[in-house]
């Protein structure tokens, strides 16, 4: 979708809560029909509970949302979860599975179910949801910055597999944002990490789905970017 009065069917994993939830809430205020595909409830159009990781899941929820409002113009994929405070060498095994299958599988399981009708009738946008960590890297929480960092590297090569079609591929890589998923005693909080900040705050859920919504729309011009809203942690 193209253009500041565009308005279609957009899709949005992890629509529940923080950055999801803050893009729903923007595209349907501009006038879009909004989904959610999340494991807990969502205040859209049409809200599929499901595990994004689960690939037949995400094709069923798919095949919902198009059956009730029709075909998707924009995809969004937020689903994630954080973890911080770890060290490589204590995290185990069936952690990097599950931050890997979330975010990465999660980001591939709803793509794959998307972008083939996005591409059947040659337009389309797709906008995942990385982090600045994926580009400035942590000490303490290596499994979800390698998840979001392949994201990164998924999203950029499938932007140039498309590239001649209608459809549009980017992300937003936000910095630490002011949602449930940082928890009240977070590093990313304390006032001498905030500090450091040009800005001295964390990013709003709202700052960044304004992000999503102009690639959405008025980006037509970006392929493979990578967006960061991130307070100036990275300049």
């Amino acid at each position: 979708m193209t253009g500041s009065d565009a308005a279609g069917v957009a899709l949005v994993t992890g629509g529940a809560s923080g950055i999801g939830a803050a893009c729903c809430a923007l595209l349907r205020e501009r006038g879009w029909r909004t989904a959610s595909l999340d494991l807990n409830a969502a205040d859209t159009d049409v809200s599929v509970q499901a595990d994004v990781s689960q690939a037949r899941a995400v094709r069923s929820a798919v095949e919902r949302v198009v059956d009730d409002l029709g075909p998707i113009d924009l995809l969004v994929t937020a689903a994630g979860y954080y973890e911080e405070g770890l060290d490589v060498a204590d995290i185990p095994r069936e952690r990097w599975d599950r931050m890997l299958a979330v975010i990465l599988g999660g980001t591939v399981n709803a793509v794959s179910a998307v972008l083939p009708g996005m591409l059947e009738r040659d337009r389309g946008c797709v906008v995942a949801i990385s982090s600045e960590l994926a580009l400035a890297g942590s000490a303490t929480d290596l499994h979800y910055v390698a998840a979001k960092g392949a994201v990164l590297g998924l999203i950029k090569s499938l932007a140039v597999e498309v590239a001649r079609t209608g459809v549009r591929v980017n992300a937003v890589a936000p910095g630490p944002t002011d949602t449930p998923l940082l928890a009240a005693d977070s590093i990313w909080r304390e006032p001498e990490y905030l500090t450091t900040l040009p800005l001295g705050r964390l990013v709003r859920p709202q700052e960044i789905a304004g992000a999503v919504y102009y690639l959405a729309t008025e980006g037509s011009q970006y392929c493979g970017e990578v967006i960061s809203p991130n307070a100036g942690a990275v300049i």
